[in-house]
């Protein structure tokens, strides 16, 4: 009898094991199936894709609430088609990687954009302190309220080959500050390194047009940059400092200095290859860099001209941004909000910062960062750490009204300068005139 009851008791525990087994897998049911999932259009590539996706990555498997899922495109156009398709489907994303304008106001004007600061006023995140309060204008509206997430802010820098640099018996800890000086450093990579590529750049109108004002504390639009009060639309008068710099350049391709040009990312690819001397681009092309193993290399600000300043000023913080999208659920803006936050973490925005040079996106990344880091890169340092400053009134960044549309002309002229087709001062007064047009159109 008492065998019969241990035996019936023994089925009543299996029974019991099974049933509270079956509500652990319902618990996980319903759990799994509360998780609200956004979704992240880019178009980053390379290194900084697959840093961004190893960070997604972690931040899905360090909680269950949240699934974010990426989707790349292979440009910014791609990825405004496709947007344009679902927001018509009601299936739009959550956040999408934008590029600056120059013109931020009438992006967060769109209806289907949510301005970053209204999603942060529901959602704050705790403790946050930008590291570019004052120079991520890009991103700000003329009241200085955020309007989409500065994840991707880089400015313009000058990277060059330690190797080839001491090859060529020049100091790889001491890189030209001057492009006169630089010009000496180039002949040296030329004739004593024998080097077919000295010089290279990429994002040619970000170097050679826009930066080129505010590193020689110039203006580079009239009206404060088009950020004064002025109701005029801002124009960009290429003075002399243009016109010396733009033949000086013409000058050095002549003369196999200068070999390599291009309006997007394309010179990278020789530097990285150890091809190239010196190449200017875009601190976000860092991380590229750094996980090329045969490549050793500097980073080091524009160079200046001393005959137009003392000292060199600031360059533009530009890049692009994550831009959040309106009509989702509250449960999935809140979720926006909560991955936001995660990428905001010390730790999280360091690593970022660190292995793409994108800048620090805030005070506390930046005071984060491992100091043995940046000694692995000579100058890397020193450039990020001279960033936190206020810029002066020239460096603050610019605003064009239809500047995408502007951007693609200053590219074309400096490619037919580059290429010889047309006279330097030629092309700077096509460029300044062909900008005043478009500027002022609807």
């Amino acid at each position: 009898m008492k065998k019969l009851q241990l035996t019936g008791l023994a089925h009543a525990l299996r029974a019991s094991r099974y049933a509270l087994f079956g509500l652990a897998l319902a618990a996980t049911g319903i759990a799994h199936a509360d998780t609200v999932e956004i979704q992240v259009w880019h178009v980053l590539n390379g290194a900084n894709k697959a840093e961004f996706e190893k960070l997604a990555k972690q931040y899905n498997k360090e909680q269950k609430d949240v699934t974010v899922k990426l989707r790349d495109f292979p440009s910014e156009s791609a990825l405004q088609s496709e947007a344009a398709a679902a927001l018509k489907a009601k299936k739009a994303p959550n956040l999408v990687q934008l590029n600056d304008n120059h013109s931020p106001e009438v992006v967060a004007e769109h209806k289907a954009i949510l301005p970053l600061h209204q999603l942060l006023a529901k959602y704050p995140i705790k403790d946050l302190n930008w590291f570019l309060p004052a120079t991520s204008d890009f991103v700000r509206d003329g009241r200085g309220r955020l309007l989409a997430f500065p994840w991707m802010a880089e400015v313009p820098v000058m990277y060059y080959n330690t190797a080839l640099y001491k090859k060529a018996g020049l100091n790889p800890n001491q890189p030209a500050r001057t492009w006169n000086e630089l010009q000496a450093e180039l002949l040296k990579l030329r004739d004593v390194a024998d080097i077919d590529c000295p010089y290279a750049t990429s994002e040619q109108v970000t170097v050679h047009l826009e930066n080129l004002a505010p590193i020689n504390n110039q203006l580079y639009a009239t009206n404060e940059n088009g950020l004064g009060k002025g109701k005029a639309a801002p124009t960009m008068q290429f003075d002399t400092l243009y016109m010396r710099h733009l033949s000086l350049m013409v000058s050095w391709k002549r003369s196999l200095l200068l070999t390599a040009y291009s309006g997007d990312k394309k010179s990278d690819q020789l530097f990285a290859k150890g091809e190239c001397g010196v190449l200017t681009s875009t601190s976000g092309s860092f991380g590229q860099f750094l996980n090329t193993r045969s490549l050793s290399f500097g980073v080091a600000p524009l160079p200046y001209y001393d005959q137009a300043t003392k000292a060199a000023g600031r360059p533009f913080v530009s890049g692009s941004a994550l831009w959040a999208v309106e009509g989702h659920p509250q449960a999935e803006e809140k979720a926006t909000a909560n991955f936001l936050a995660w990428l905001s973490k010390p730790v999280i925005a360091t690593e970022w910062h660190q292995q793409t040079g994108y800048l620090p996106l805030t005070e506390a990344a930046f005071r984060a960062s491992d100091v043995s880091f940046y000694d692995k890169v000579p100058g890397a340092h020193q450039l990020i750490a001279s960033m936190r400053a206020q810029p002066a009134p020239n460096g603050r960044g610019f605003r064009i009204a239809n500047y995408d549309r502007i951007e693609p002309v200053f590219n074309a002229q400096l490619q037919d300068a580059f290429d010889g087709k047309t006279p330097p001062v030629a092309a700077l007064n096509n460029a300044s005139a062909q900008a005043r047009t478009i500027a002022t159109q609807r």
